[in-house]
């Protein structure tokens, strides 16, 4: 039976790497970020996500162990 915590840990993975990454790549421009008091919140926002996608996936691999 499927896990329903894999398809959505790889989902909010991949999600968060490529908010991440286009947070890297849009850093320099000022002018995108004054609505949000010049803080890039692409970067902190695919981390979390990331960070969310990961543990998703982690917690079924421990589920697993048992």
């Amino acid at each position: 039976m499927l896990d329903i915590r894999i398809p959505i840990g790889f989902l909010f993975a991949v999600l968060g790497v490529l908010l991440t990454a286009y947070g890297l790549l849009t850093n320099a421009d000022t002018a995108l970020y004054t609505k949000s008091f010049q803080v890039n919140v692409n970067i902190w926002s695919g981390l979390l996500m990331l960070v969310f996608g990961v543990v998703m996936l982690l917690t079924v691999k421990m589920g697993k162990k048992s």
